[in-house]
């Protein structure tokens, strides 16, 4: 199988490259990105790595690559890059894999990093178009498959499918220092991937299911403190709302209560919580003695350099979820436990993001996925295919606990 990376020189890219390039049924790995050098640096590490300099804005030369491809991951940095290569995708009838936190269905009206809308379309419309556009092309567009969404999703929807009356589905996920980093960083944090599409998930509205019904709230509610303790782990952790499997209400409107919420060390979240109350996640321009600047911009300026990682820095990537409800007359629980670190070169974040994005872009390539349209990781990735991808996780030492109650 043929598989196109797309971003392949960012922190994803080189991860989904890196798996495919080691993966023996995968014989061609297409390198796309606009920065050659980065590119050049990556194909000497496997000869079946072909490079295309290409920019994403660049329609007609980016669909004639795709076309020479059975399926394409897109690893890009925002929204607006992400959707101009799922409109190339369904033009040049290119299956893909995309792992952006965004359901491009029904996609999030808030703070859109310049996503084009076409004229006289909602973007919710939009949203609905490349949907009936991609079913009539036969195209699948794997939605959100990485961390959060996608490990998030398909083991959520593992569980709802283990009970006969589901009620109940929380997905508690997050990228952290590991506990020697967490205190060499403000707000016990440090950046595993991009800290403005961070600061965006804190200061946008989100929708979750509470009472049964749909409804938006502020990011960062519905906070809630838990004790990490699988895995010889024993990690007291607090979470909030936050925008991070938005497919899921669309999925399971039975749910009387579901949300997704980003987990941190303690402490991060009252720290978070002064920055908005004092205006710092504002995009909105301020005129200071300095000139006329928004906030975010100036606090992204400040605290980039302070949350990267140093060299003897490892981050940690988490999930606890859990799904309640009824099975056998009983009331039973079913909880998810992940716990992965950095290691053999790639952080922690690059390995459950980028792996399970590479092993559903061969599910995608392998025809292993009966569906057509922009489709939810909790669509596709489900009963062998699920069991295919834990399987396949296991043997780059990414381990997903299961436990029912």
């Amino acid at each position: 199988m043929k598989i196109l990376v797309l971003g392949a020189a960012g922190k994803m890219g080189r991860a989904v490259s890196w798996y495919l390039g080691k993966d023996p049924q995968v014989t061609k790995v297409g390198l796309l990105d606009a920065q050659e050098k980065a590119l050049k640096a990556m194909a000497m590490d496997a000869d079946k790595f072909n490079i295309h300099t290409v920019s994403i804005e660049d329609s007609h030369k980016l669909q004639a690559v795709m076309k020479e491809y059975d399926a394409g991951i897109v690893v890009l940095p925002n929204r607006r890059l992400s959707y101009l290569a799922i409109e190339a995708a369904i033009a040049a009838r290119l299956n893909l894999v995309d792992i952006l936190e965004e359901y491009h269905r029904c996609p999030d009206e808030y703070e859109i990093e310049g996503l084009i809308v076409p004229a006289g379309m909602t973007i919710r419309e939009y949203g609905e178009s490349l949907h009936q556009r991609a079913v009539k092309n036969d195209v699948l567009i794997l939605d959100g498959m990485g961390f959060a969404p996608g490990l998030s999703n398909i083991t959520t929807e593992h569980g709802i499918g283990l009970l006969d009356k589901v009620e109940t589905a929380v997905a508690r996920v997050g990228g952290i220092p590991n506990a020697d980093a967490a205190c060499r960083h403000p707000l016990c944090y440090m950046t595993t991937w991009s800290i403005e599409h961070v600061l965006r998930e804190y200061n946008v509205k989100t929708c979750m299911i509470k009472d049964g019904k749909i409804i938006e709230v502020q990011a960062l509610a519905d906070m809630e403190c838990f004790n990490f303790g699988q895995f010889d782990r024993n990690a007291d952790l607090e979470c909030a709302v936050t925008p991070g499997m938005p497919s899921f209400i669309y999925t399971h409107p039975e749910l009387q209560y579901f949300a997704e919420k980003t987990v941190r060390w303690p402490g991060h979240y009252s720290g978070i919580r002064t920055l908005i109350d004092s205006g710092m996640l504002s995009q909105e321009p301020v005129d200071t003695k300095w000139g006329t600047i928004a906030p975010r911009e100036f606090l992204l300026g400040i605290l980039n350099p302070k949350l990267t990682p140093l060299p003897e820095d490892k981050d940690a990537c988490v999930m606890y979820n859990t799904v309640t409800g009824r099975q056998g007359g009983k009331e039973t629980k079913v909880e998810y436990f992940m716990w992965d670190e950095a290691q053999n070169g790639f952080t922690g974040m690059q390995r459950v993001t980028g792996f399970p994005a590479a092993i559903g872009g061969k599910l995608v390539a392998g025809k292993k996925i009966a569906l057509t349209g922009v489709r939810a990781p909790e669509e596709c990735v489900r009963g062998e295919n699920y069991l295919s991808m834990l399987d396949d996780l296991k043997l780059k030492d990414i381990h997903i606990k299961e436990m029912v109650s």
